[in-house]
């Protein structure tokens, strides 16, 4: 069991930091245009629920050359040899447009899917990452089966949604699928919307026994840093619903897990009327001039991992990251996240160039399950060159 739980935490640091913005062009403007160049019609494919008899199924995306200068698509690299990619090889001229077509072979078994297609353009110089999504089944499910998380009689997959990356000064768009579990058609809309959300209906009244695709953008503002949740009551048929869970759903990990992965939101799931949508929110630097850069402030840790060593579950542990800033300007933490709530971090002081700061943390390990323990902590910043930071907390638990 030790092993299954530190694979799940080290795949959250592999995660997070696969997802550190500052090698991607991974946050969308408003109408999903890169560097100025480049417009996609999309950046996510859900697929929606597949069959595996269904075979392989596909995806094009559109590439619009909206710069001034000729478009080239010079690569686009699947994350896995499960889907295939095809894409124009000439030239786009301004104006033209090209594609990217993916098709996801389909053949791996039923379960839940998401592929990322990383592209590199002529322009801009940092990649771009496009996502395949959807779910596969060995047989034919009802739709109570594929919804399982239901307000009335409005059923979704989940009501904790990952809305990706974020920029300063942008937008983030994403889409998920709802079903009407009833007879007859449902009107839905929504009440208590997060400042900065907003939510569409592809269909409304949702057709009885049918489903709709709901359309979410958040919309990027300084006051939130880091991973921040933007919420939205469901009004179903006039009414507000707490959300009933089916049990096929329930967790299984072990006691403790929890500790050591992301704990549940306490504002989603059985008995709660909202759903959360949660993003990653970092600086935007894309129009940073050079001279900006050179004097941008370069924070170093002296240590990316802190060790406690052997401890007893119950034990309460401090901890501190020695970071300098070899920059030219004063270094600024705008936020420090961690997964779990049994990790707590002091306010981060601005360092000046030159000096050095210390982030202080304090861990409370109990009901930690006994064996290997690692915990990230996320730092969102005002440097171009780490935006984000990631350190990690390890140790055993005896």
């Amino acid at each position: 069991m030790m092993k299954r739980i530190t694979g799940i935490v080290l795949l959250v640091a592999a995660c997070l930091l696969a997802g550190t913005p500052s090698a991607l062009a991974q946050g969308s403007q408003k109408d999903n245009t890169f560097g100025g160049v480049v417009k996609l019609d999309k950046t996510v494919h859900d697929f929606g629920d597949i069959m595996v008899s269904d075979g392989p199924v596909s995806a094009t995306f559109t590439v619009t050359n909206v710069g001034n200068k000729p478009l080239v698509i010079y690569h686009v690299a699947s994350s896995c040899g499960c889907t295939d990619v095809e894409w124009t090889k000439q030239p786009l001229k301004p104006g033209e447009k090209g594609s990217i077509k993916a098709t996801y072979k389909n053949d791996e078994g039923a379960y839940p899917f998401d592929k990322t297609l990383t592209v590199n353009f002529s322009e801009p110089k940092q990649p771009v990452i496009l996502r395949l999504r959807g779910e596969s089944h060995s047989k034919k499910l009802s739709l109570a089966e594929m919804y399982p998380v239901k307000f009335g009689s409005l059923g979704f997959k989940s009501v904790d949604i990952k809305g990706g990356n974020l920029s300063q000064g942008q937008q983030r768009s994403g889409e998920m699928v709802v079903a009407n579990l009833s007879s007859r058609p449902l009107d839905v809309k929504f009440s208590e919307v997060s400042k900065g959300l907003s939510l569409k209906l592809s269909v409304n009244p949702i057709p009885a026994g049918g489903t709709a695709k709901l359309t979410y953008t958040v919309t990027a503002d300084r006051d939130h840093w880091g991973k921040n949740y933007y919420y939205a009551t469901p009004v179903v048929g006039g009414r507000t619903y707490n959300a009933v869970v089916s049990p096929s759903v329930s967790k299984t990990d072990a006691p403790g897990t929890e500790a050591l992965v992301a704990d549940p939101n306490p504002e989603l799931g059985a008995g709660k009327k909202k759903i959360g949508i949660y993003t990653l929110t970092k600086d935007d630097f894309s129009s940073w001039t050079k001279e900006q850069r050179d004097v941008a402030p370069i924070p170093v840790a002296s240590e990316s991992t802190f060790s406690f060593g052997k401890v007893k579950s119950g034990t309460k542990v401090n901890g501190t990251f020695a970071i300098s800033n070899q920059g030219k300007t004063p270094f600024k933490v705008y936020k420090v996240d961690s997964e779990s709530s049994h990790l707590k971090a002091k306010a981060f002081p601005d360092v000046a160039p030159g000096g050095k700061g210390t982030l202080e943390v304090s861990l409370d390990t109990s009901g930690f399950p006994k064996g290997e323990c690692l915990i990230v902590l996320t730092l969102t910043t005002n440097s171009p060159v780490r935006p984000i930071m990631n350190l990690f907390l390890t140790g055993w638990i005896e």
